[in-house]
């Protein structure tokens, strides 16, 4: 699917006159639900506080709600009106993305090759607790490209093939992550720690493996669902990280490049069956196409904001030409059962 079309969207009815929502797609139920004000000045924090029922509930049959057109122009004012939209505040313990400096709760997006794409995934699946809403605000839009496009994760569940629901369904996953110097995160950004000690702790506290594999490598390993029922709605949904963690769906230059400096176990990102049984590529390449036969995207316009629910609503990145800023918050964790 491609971007917003169509001149004629039906609103939805909302509360309040000083703010409309439409449906991104005329006629359609599917992410973003776009929200607009009606006049100049409309403050998003503050409208936000006081309809956030109504801004919630939506949320639940969109999965992700776009704030456009609002005077958000800054960090601190992203901040403030994603702390409006988050029921139990932001999470500022997030060892995956850099922090925006002038702020503990606000984040900058995934440093990865401006060239390259970022797999569909939903945030954190592949650890012991996750957000369920996340926001992202536009600080700068890219030259050209650099969308986040969405999908209903609820509809990918019915969809996909049923044997393969099943299977992962039944079977569970198991992440496996080895940090080395150069490559990702370093182990000590993403527990907050140089201590080895600490982190030993950390992960013995979430059900994490841990094997130090020589001075300064890491593996950790974390089993998770692949898929699960959403805590409001009870419905399935395709919940994983498989995309971002199995060499299969890395570009073929790229996945060459890494196996002759590593081998497949010592890979910086891994991800198997429950069982240990490997999750075969045709697989891998069955749920890519079925992902991108289902996103759609927009085209970011500076200050928006993007809120999604993590569980329903899986997400990406587009690869883009010239600067590009997309800032981060998160809320409403999520423990494991």
């Amino acid at each position: 699917m491609s971007g917003i079309r169509g001149a004629s969207r039906r609103a939805i009815a909302l509360s309040d006159p000083l703010v409309v929502a439409e449906p991104i797609l005329e006629g359609e139920s599917k992410p973003p639900l776009v929200f607009t004000p009606t006049r100049e000045g409309v403050d998003l924090a503050g409208w936000a506080t006081e309809h956030l029922s109504e801004i919630l509930q939506q949320l639940q049959v969109y999965g992700a709600l776009l704030f456009r057109g609002f005077p958000i122009e800054s960090a601190g004012q992203f901040e403030r009106a994603a702390g409006s939209l988050a029921p139990q505040g932001l999470f500022g313990d997030y060892g995956d993305l850099p922090r925006q400096s002038a702020s503990e709760k606000i984040f900058h997006s995934t440093p990865y090759p401006d060239d390259l794409a970022i797999h569909f995934h939903n945030e954190s699946s592949h650890m012991s607790s996750w957000p369920l809403h996340i926001f992202f605000y536009c600080a700068i839009a890219a030259k050209e490209r650099g969308e986040t496009p969405v999908l209903d994760c609820r509809a990918l569940c019915r969809e996909l093939d049923v044997d393969v629901v099943e299977e992962f369904s039944q079977k569970g996953l198991t992440y496996v992550r080895n940090f080395s110097e150069g490559i990702d995160v370093p182990w000590q950004s993403f527990f907050g720690t140089e201590d080895r000690a600490t982190v030993e702790a950390q992960c013995r506290e979430a059900g994490t493996g841990c094997e130090w594999l020589g001075e300064n490598r890491l593996r950790i390993s974390q089993d998770a669902a692949a898929v699960r029922a959403h805590p409001i709605s009870g419905e399935p949904v395709f919940f994983n990280q498989v995309l971002l963690h199995h060499p299969a769906a890395l570009p073929s230059a790229t996945r060459t490049a890494l196996l002759e400096l590593y081998s497949e176990d010592c890979l910086p990102r891994l991800v198997t069956f429950g069982d240990g049984t490997p999750i075969p590529d045709d697989v891998v390449d069955y749920l890519e196409s079925c992902y991108e036969a289902r996103a759609l995207r927009f085209k970011w316009q500076p200050n928006d904001i993007l809120m999604l629910d993590n569980m329903l609503v899986s997400h990406g990145r587009d690869p883009f030409v010239g600067p590009r800023k997309i800032l981060v918050a998160m809320s409403d964790m999520i423990e494991s059962a």
